[in-house]
């Protein structure tokens, strides 16, 4: 990826974090898709699990064991993860089905949501809704 242009506005959030059911398999599960989007387990403590791209700088993806408090999974809440080509969001798809998700959009080109998107969504174990979008109008701009 080329470098980005200098009066592109950075990332504002810094991470996100969901509880889950089953830790153990949510760890797993979230082990082979974010590996397609180059995450990779960077930070594990007895209650969490954090993902990110870098070794130095902390996770932008966590999961917590789930408490009696704890939010649950509903409309409206998804998390969306950059990828970096159409092979990304179709191999983070791939694998999200592969390790038990449930479809919840087939890769491709969603025009009708902004200038070229191209995207995926599942529905991970415990039915948070993940996506992978890659955003070509963006990558050639930068």
């Amino acid at each position: 990826m080329s470098a980005a242009r200098p009066d592109a506005p950075r990332a504002m959030l810094d991470h996100a974090s969901i509880p889950v059911r089953d830790f153990e398999r949510s760890a797993r599960f979230y082990d082979g898709v974010l590996a397609t989007l180059g995450l990779q387990r960077r930070l594990e403590r007895p209650e969490s699990i954090g993902w990110g791209p870098d070794p130095i700088l902390p996770p932008i993806f966590w999961i917590h064991r789930a408490v009696s408090e704890s939010a649950s999974p509903g409309r409206g809440l998804h998390l969306s993860f950059r990828a970096a080509s159409r092979q990304q969001v179709d191999a983070f798809h791939a694998a999200a089905l592969a390790l038990g998700a449930r479809d919840a959009g087939a890769p491709g080109p969603r025009p009708h949501y902004t200038a070229g998107f191209y995207g995926a969504f599942a529905l991970d174990p415990d039915g948070y809704k993940i996506e992978a979008v890659f955003r070509e109008a963006l990558a050639g701009s930068s």
